[in-house]
């Protein structure tokens, strides 16, 4: 009698294991997340785009995750990420549901930068992974860290509008003039003279240190 009540018991935890049911509940099944790979790199160092990619979709691979987009970026300036748009474009049309990069630097501008399009991603509902930095925004600890990095943002910002009020009040120390440069329009009536006089339009730009298209602008006007 007791081994038949072993091998009962033995049968209902079997069954309990195969269940769908966790307490009772049925199981979720775990999220396909499809994922948009970035790769960065500088014009003199092309060849680690491979690396990046392939630790990239390693990383995806043991997470579970499906690529649905992957860019690589050459560039030499700070500035220039015109293709990382295209994953940001992705982001909005709900097309992936994460971003997973290389390193922060590779898709950051700046602190500012990094910051903007972390919040962005965030109110859309696509996490954020950085495999060096070990950053995962779809973790509470992720986002902790996310929120020191708006504290270093600002703290960044500060800094920037220190250095300007700084450097103007070093200029008016020094006699220079502030604000905007004289503008084309003052040379209107020289300009104006210059050309009834039969001087082309590419030598007066270069006589009053115009651009051309201020002295087409100038000719063109009503005035003129």
């Amino acid at each position: 009698m007791q081994e038949r009540h072993r091998e009962m018991a033995a049968k209902r935890a079997s069954e309990k294991a195969k269940s769908p049911r966790v307490f009772g509940q049925a199981r979720k099944p775990a999220k396909m997340f499809r994922v948009g790979l970035y790769a960065r790199v500088s014009t003199s160092d092309q060849q680690t785009v491979p690396l990046q990619i392939r630790a990239l979709r390693e990383y995806a691979v043991r997470r579970g995750w499906t690529v649905a987009l992957q860019v690589k970026e050459v560039g030499s300036g700070a500035s220039q990420r015109q293709l990382r748009e295209k994953l940001l474009d992705a982001a909005r049309r709900r097309e992936i549901d994460v971003v997973l990069v290389w390193r922060l630097d590779r898709w950051g501008r700046s602190v500012t930068d990094l910051l903007a399009t972390l919040q962005e991603l965030e109110h859309l509902g696509v996490g954020f992974v950085s495999v060096t930095e070990a950053l995962d925004l779809t973790t509470p600890a992720g986002r902790a860290m996310a929120a020191l990095l708006a504290v270093f943002a600002e703290f960044e910002r500060d800094i920037l509008r220190e250095r300007v009020r700084a450097g103007l009040a070093h200029a008016r120390q020094n006699g220079q003039k502030l604000g905007r440069p004289i503008t084309a329009g003052l040379h209107a009536d020289r300009v104006r003279k210059l050309h009834r006089a039969g001087v082309s339009k590419a030598e007066i730009a270069r006589q009053l240190q115009l651009g051309r298209t201020s002295v087409r602008r100038i000719l063109t006007s009503k005035r003129a």
